[in-house]
């Protein structure tokens, strides 16, 4: 696989997680979702999940099977949204390293290829998830209400040094918007 390949999500989503629907994982015939938190699931220091969160969560359980994976090393807070969606988590996972993210896979008794790796971060979920041979999602991040919408110059950067490598980003201008 190239480079440019490996920072090249198999679907790039106009909007946050909540885009994603059973009618489109089973489009691309995907049985497991294994789903970043920080700003894929909830903003970046949030103390709980989102009241829309738990109707989704609970909608996409009836065709897949879900696990949280997470660099975050507060296990704690993982733990917490974890239990709260009552799903299965991992902390610490040091995304792009495929290590933590492959256990989850594994754990499901699913092919990779039949497992979505959804996160907001190219170089962390898209990559590790590429490396795997999962069809990766890469969605826009879910910002606190109260934080400047502006995308982290990281996020930017992303973006940019991905493009230069030959990846698409071409589905409405995700982080176009808000640069």
């Amino acid at each position: 696989m190239s480079r440019s390949n490996l920072l090249q999500p198999n679907l790039v989503l106009p909007g946050t997680i909540l885009q994603i629907t059973p009618e489109l994982l089973s489009t691309h015939q995907l049985k497991g979702l294994v789903l970043d938190v920080d700003e894929t699931l909830v903003p970046f220091r949030a103390a709980q999940v989102s009241e829309e969160l738990l109707p989704w969560v609970k909608e996409v359980q009836q065709v897949a099977t879900l696990w949280l994976v997470s660099n975050n090393v507060s296990e704690a807070r993982i733990r917490r949204i974890g239990e709260s969606l009552n799903l299965p988590y991992i902390s610490s996972a040091a995304k792009p390293s495929r290590r933590k993210v492959r256990r989850a896979v594994e754990s499901m008794g699913l092919p990779p290829e039949q497992v979505g790796m959804v996160g907001d971060r190219l170089f962390t979920d898209v990559l590790a998830g590429n490396r795997l041979g999962m069809f990766t999602i890469l969605v826009e991040p879910m910002i606190h209400p109260d934080f400047d919408p502006r995308k982290s110059s990281f996020h930017a950067l992303e973006v940019w040094i991905s493009q230069a490598l030959g990846a698409s980003l071409t589905s409405e201008s995700l982080f176009e918007k808000n640069q």
